[in-house]
């Protein structure tokens, strides 16, 4: 296995985990403060493994890995404010639209940049 495709395989593990623990956090509202840092970790290795991949493949297409770079930051975001407003008891079903459209928009791109795959074909 070649680094760059260990690399990527490190960023995907990191996003599936996080999502699993965002949802897990997610439902279980105010009790999941363990589950809230941990996922913070798993935002902090995203961004680690997501910058390394954008600065060994951006110098291809610049602005889309830009855009995608940007739209990981607007998942993260959105998962926070999420669990921030939902312990707070205030509304958060604009984030959860918001966080499903950044997903969609930043899988998209992750899928179809480096490995030129058409995800909705």
């Amino acid at each position: 296995m070649s680094f760059l495709t260990s690399q990527t395989h490190l960023h995907i593990t990191t996003w599936v985990v996080a999502i699993v623990i965002f949802l897990i956090a997610a439902l279980m509202g105010k009790n999941s403060k363990g589950l809230h840092m941990t996922l913070r970790l798993f935002y902090v290795l995203i961004i680690i493994t997501g910058g390394a991949l954008f600065f060994k493949y951006q110098a291809g297409d610049p602005m889309m890995y830009g855009m995608k770079f940007l739209f990981g930051i607007l998942v993260i975001g959105m998962m926070e404010m999420v669990l921030v407003r939902q312990k707070k008891n205030k509304p958060t079903g604009m984030f959860w639209a918001l966080f499903a459209v950044f997903l969609f928009i930043t899988m998209f791109l992750g899928f179809k940049l480096p490995m030129f795959i058409n995800f909705l074909a």
